[in-house]
């Protein structure tokens, strides 16, 4: 999965407030070339037109059948951490806000707030009117009491919540009254109106809890103590084999849902997905692996929606010496670093393994954004003898085995990845491959998706990682990723690393609102990051969407890969037929 900045994802791997892109110059679906321009790649408008699945009139009632091939963590927003918990949220919570088609903050008819919130002229504070007659599932109203609370809890770092980053710069957040909320900011937080499209928890149930006791507390995890206030209710937990969702007859929303039951399944793999979505087993996957898409596409009866999305992959070093044997970090030098990123063969896995469907990257920046940093950005060029040069220089020597050590320690580390992920298990063994050549030894080694972010990712231990962010809003701030205000538990800086001028840069870049002077700010993060390398950045890729034929949309409502959780853009007003 993909972390999406918010969250993990092992479909990709989910809290920090993400980028999505705005335009894009990787391919359309029906090219291989990975020099394709935007001009090929379809606009979010065009998308939705094309988007066949209207039948006649919407109908209520009827089982949608989503899938994954990864259960869920937790689903308590302020602990949803990967794309699968997410995934279930997404149909059990209302935010307060919503994004559009564009990317834009929206009070739509299923949000909780009644408005966009009004902002002082200095920034300084957001005032949120909440809708009247919104509701718990248990009947009890939803009020600003939930808010204060969830985002006092989000911001105590003691909860150890991935939102923490997004509300760490509120000063006060104050009950003006049972539907008003206002936010007195510490300075500005340029991204901060990004941070309002999130769910809120119930304080009447959780008031008690302690924050240090909310990740084990079984609200999020136990469908029957999780009231949630969205269209649909999680009624069961099958673990490693399906959830439940029921529409609640009770939703306080104008607008209804047309579906009457949501099932979550989870399957083996990938490729276990694609023919369950053949069969007609499963109604809708949100990933359908490179390889198959052609083989999909080949079936009349399944729609697909595919173009570039908001996630890109990477490798993640560990910076803290006590995942490796004799508390050596191996990659302590700043060349080694640099030396690996020269080892992969970065454009052979975009033209390879993604059919050309990616554009690499340099930078946490998604191209063709507004902060994309461009040339400023290092690139490295896939070139085996600029890597051993580099790793000489830094005192590796080869052994008799042909693998390099230093002070004693031989170069040899594992690379952990999700089970299932048919795309991370051929890049492993690419870069397995690459490094191979260059005197590196690499372990792959794939681990089940939910117990691999609550045992290894999320409390950083690991010696490296291949996995990817999936960006969830329209603002490129990344400090709870890279800041070292962010370790474990507190933020999702899971590879410890520490970089003083970067930790300044974050916050230069989101204390104005002012988008040339960020942008000039996140040009020199570009850069910086690029020669420094916490991670080596791979490549912007795309997810195919894949939906059967019982599954019907208006065009304006069809899903959108640009957005975080946008395969499931306005499900709301999807309907099924048999």
């Amino acid at each position: 999965m993909a972390k999406k900045k918010k969250w993990w994802s092992g479909l990709l791997v989910l809290s920090l407030v993400g980028a999505l892109f705005t335009g894009c110059s990787t391919n359309d679906s029906s090219s291989n070339s990975a020099s394709a321009t935007a001009s090929t790649a379809p606009t979010a408008s065009e998308a939705a037109a094309s988007s066949e699945p209207a039948k006649d009139g919407p109908v209520d009632g009827g089982t949608l059948v989503l899938s994954t091939f990864s259960d869920i963590v937790n689903i308590n927003p302020l602990m949803v951490n990967d794309t699968s918990s997410g995934d279930v949220a997404e149909f059990v919570f209302s935010k307060l806000y919503n994004l559009d088609r564009e990317g834009n903050v929206k009070a739509e008819p299923w949000s909780l707030a009644a408005d966009v919130p009004e902002i002082s002229a200095d920034g300084l504070t957001y005032t949120v009117k909440l809708k009247d007659g919104i509701k718990w599932s248990d009947g009890q109203p939803v009020t600003a009491d939930d808010v204060v609370f969830t985002v006092d809890m989000a911001k105590n770092p003691e909860t150890g919540s991935p939102l923490t980053s997004q509300f760490d710069k509120v000063k006060t957040v104050e009950k003006v009254d049972d539907k008003t909320v206002k936010f007195t900011m510490k300075q500005v937080y340029a991204p901060f109106l990004y941070a309002l499209v999130q769910a809120v928890v119930p304080s009447h149930i959780l008031k008690d809890v302690k924050p240090k006791e909310m990740q084990t507390n079984a609200y999020g995890t136990d469908p029957a103590k999780t009231v949630t206030n969205g269209p649909w209710k999680w009624t069961s937990w099958k673990q490693g084999d399906s959830h439940t969702m029921d529409a609640d007859p009770n939703y306080w929303g104008e607008v209804k849902p047309h579906i009457a039951q949501v099932v979550y399944k989870i399957y083996a793999d990938q490729n276990t997905e694609v023919q369950a979505l053949l069969k007609g087993d499963t109604d809708h996957i949100s990933a359908i692996p490179v390889t198959q898409v052609e083989a999909v596409k080949a079936n009349d009866s399944i729609h697909i929606i595919q173009k570039p999305g908001a996630q890109y992959e990477y490798v993640m070093f560990n910076f803290d010496s006590k995942n490796f044997k004799d508390n050596y970090g191996l990659f302590s030098g700043q060349k080694t670093r640099q030396a690996i990123a020269h080892a992969l063969n970065r454009q052979g896995m975009v033209d390879n393994i993604l059919k050309g469907v990616g554009a690499l990257m340099n930078a946490p920046f998604l191209p063709d954004t507004w902060a994309d940093p461009g040339d400023a950005a290092v690139n490295y060029d896939y070139n085996a003898d600029a890597a051993k040069k580099l790793l000489a220089e830094d005192g590796w020597v080869a052994g008799k085995d042909g693998i390099l050590a230093k002070d004693g320690h031989r170069f040899s580390f594992e690379l952990q990845y999700n089970a299932g992920n048919s795309r991370r298990e051929q890049v492993a063994a690419v870069i397995q491959q690459n490094l191979k050549d260059v005197g590196i030894e690499v372990t792959p080694k794939a681990i089940d998706f939910a117990a691999w972010i609550d045992q290894n990712v999320t409390p950083g231990k690991f010696q490296a990682l291949l996995l990817a962010w999936s960006l969830n809003t329209p603002d490129p701030d990344s400090e709870s990723v890279f800041s070292s205000k962010y370790f474990p538990p507190a933020g999702q800086n899971s590879g410890w690393y520490k970089n003083e001028k970067l930790d300044k840069l974050w916050v230069d870049g989101y204390s104005t609102v002012d988008q040339e002077k960020r942008k000039e700010v996140y040009k020199e993060v570009g850069k910086e990051i690029s020669t420094d390398l916490p991670y080596v950045f791979l490549y912007q890729y795309g997810q195919a969407i894949g939906t059967g034929p019982r599954v019907h949309w208006a065009d304006e409502d069809a899903p959108e890969p640009s957005l975080g959780y946008g395969q499931y853009f306005h499900a709301i007003k999807w309907w099924v037929t048999d």
